[in-house]
């Protein structure tokens, strides 16, 4: 990741100023960080003053200034401040600057371009988080980005910049705000019942390619055992989508083909001891450029959102071939205007519509942004019954899309990725934030989607799922493969030769380890 910031190469985040001791625990509220570049210390609390980054006029009165001219060709230029970590442990920030943009140059990465960003180190490496897709020329407006801070940072750092381009940028009025403080961990576990939604010991499944039909469902319940499916309802693909261009007729008409043709096969699943899970892959308004759902770019979507929700839990509901409702996969806020929802408030508002409507099937919400295990810090329970939380585990990225898009092939598991060394012990320790939210608000938890690309050399991909699966079995969640018959570089069906685009003739040693846990299964109790 460094190597995205090459003006960071070498950089010791250090304290610029020692600051008092802190009279109480951050609080919701509470602003930790606040300037206009007005202030008399204003230049001596920044580092990386240079001409072309410099105090000059600002949205009011003064500001920062960054200039790159054309003709001296892209590149990088910052200045950053020092937070307290004190302020920040384990908190909720939300950071917000008055941002004003002159030609800025398209730049070679969506990270690249205008520059506001927070840096945190700890234990577990540094972290970037900024706002991405930056450029162009726009007035002054505010930009914003949420930060779910660790609550073991020893270090963070403000950066405002140009980053591999060229143009001029101008920054004012920035400030950090909690908004919400630390949570507090008890030394008790929850005690009562745990709500999971069915009735067998564990599901087992995978998640459905949009191409599966018939026999493929029978092969999969029949022949393999699965118990479950998780059932993408996904417009063209992922994350790009038809569903980008907003039209939500066009969308309603693409749902109510989808919604037949799995009305068409629910009574082969039925068959076939198939639980499913209707998952909401591509919501109203697709994703932005910055893969954000436009879900929270626009009250139009929110309304569309909760009408779909409304539609198919009145359509299934009674129906007991289906498990749950995944409410969408995979959201991203990005930066969220006046008068729309973020996705906790949103999650909220479409579970207590859907209960309303059917009060037997499982409502499943992932955290936002990506539905990682990490993002579990910016959800908080819904106090609604019958909710079943959802993580996605892909880490190390690295190495699960080795190959994919821009990432580079080659690295094998276990093994030193990206200077640390991932195992079972490394993979549990990222699963880590899923224990907790189990044990601390004693819900169940399912394992949506996990994998690993299958062009991983020497069988580090099986390696890799087998101990993902025994992570997964030693905490009782229920899981699905990510994918069963849709892209064929996560296809268990398919050898590690990337260029051979057939079926092995024999099962793979993936193939086999998904088939041996599904031995296990019960069938859950369909009509």
């Amino acid at each position: 990741m460094a190597a995205h910031f090459p003006w960071l190469a070498g950089l010791a985040i250090t304290a610029l100023l020692v600051p008092p001791p802190l009279s109480a625990a951050p609080r919701a509220g509470d602003v930790v960080f606040q300037t206009g570049f007005d202030e008399p210390e204003a230049q001596a609390a920044w580092t990386g003053w240079t001409p072309a980054a410099r105090l000059a006029a600002g949205r009011t009165q003064q500001g920062l200034r960054v200039e790159l001219p054309k003709e001296r060709g892209p590149a990088a230029i910052m200045v950053h401040h020092n937070l307290r970590v004190e302020e920040l442990h384990g908190c909720r920030v939300r950071l917000t600057a008055s941002v004003r943009a002159d030609q800025v140059a398209k730049p070679p990465h969506p990270y690249n371009g205008i520059k506001f960003m927070l840096i945190t180190d700890g234990p577990d490496g540094r972290k970037w988080e900024q706002v991405n897709n930056l450029e162009g020329t726009f007035d002054w407006r505010q930009i914003a980005f949420t930060v779910a801070v660790r609550p073991d940072i020893t270090n963070a750092l403000l950066a405002l910049g140009l980053e591999a381009t060229t143009g001029t940028v101008q920054f004012d009025d920035l400030k950090v705000t909690v908004q919400r403080a630390p949570r507090v961990r008890t030394s008790q576990p929850a005690a009562g019942p745990v709500y999971k939604g069915h009735r067998v010991e564990r599901l087992r499944g995978v998640m459905l390619g949009g191409r599966v039909d018939t026999n493929d469902l029978r092969t999969l319940g029949g022949e393999w055992r699965a118990n479950h499916v998780r059932w993408q309802l996904t417009w063209g693909g992922f994350p790009r989508s038809p569903a980008d261009q907003g039209d939500l007729a066009a969308y309603d008409r693409w749902l109510e083909s989808e919604l037949k043709r799995l009305d068409r096969l629910l009574p082969v699943c039925q068959e076939n001891g198939l639980a499913v899970l209707i998952d909401l892959h591509t919501p109203p308004g697709g994703r932005n450029a910055a893969n954000v759902c436009q879900l929270f770019q626009a009250k139009k979507f929110q309304d569309h959102f909760l009408a779909v929700w409304e539609k198919i839990a009145r359509r299934y509901q009674g129906n007991r071939t289906v498990w749950g409702y995944d409410l969408v996969n995979e959201p991203v806020e990005g930066e969220i205007p006046e008068g729309v929802q973020d996705w906790q408030a949103l999650a909220l508002q479409t579970a207590r519509l859907v209960r309303r409507l059917d009060p037997d099937h499982a409502i499943i919400v992932e955290p936002a942004p990506w539905g990682g295990p990490e993002a579990l810090e910016n959800l908080d329970p819904l106090p609604v019954p019958g909710v079943v939380y959802s993580v996605h585990m892909y880490q190390p990225h690295a190495f699960t899309h080795q190959g994919v898009y821009d990432q580079a092939a080659g690295l094998v598991y276990p093994g030193t990725i990206k200077g640390r060394f991932w195992g079972i012990d490394q993979l549990r320790k990222a699963l880590q934030p899923v224990r907790d939210f189990q044990r601390d608000h004693n819900v169940h938890f399912y394992i949506g989607e996990f994998s690993a690309i299958r062009w991983a050399p020497d069988q580090s991909a099986e390696r890799y799922l087998r101990d993902v699966i025994q992570v997964m079995e030693e905490n009782g969640w229920d899981w699905a493969y990510h994918a069963f018959r849709e892209w064929d570089g996560w296809s268990v069906e398919h050898g590690e030769n990337r260029a051979d685009r057939q079926k092995s003739p024999t099962p793979t040693a993936r193939e086999k380890l998904l088939r041996s846990w599904f031995e296990k299964n019960q069938r859950p109790p369909l009509p």
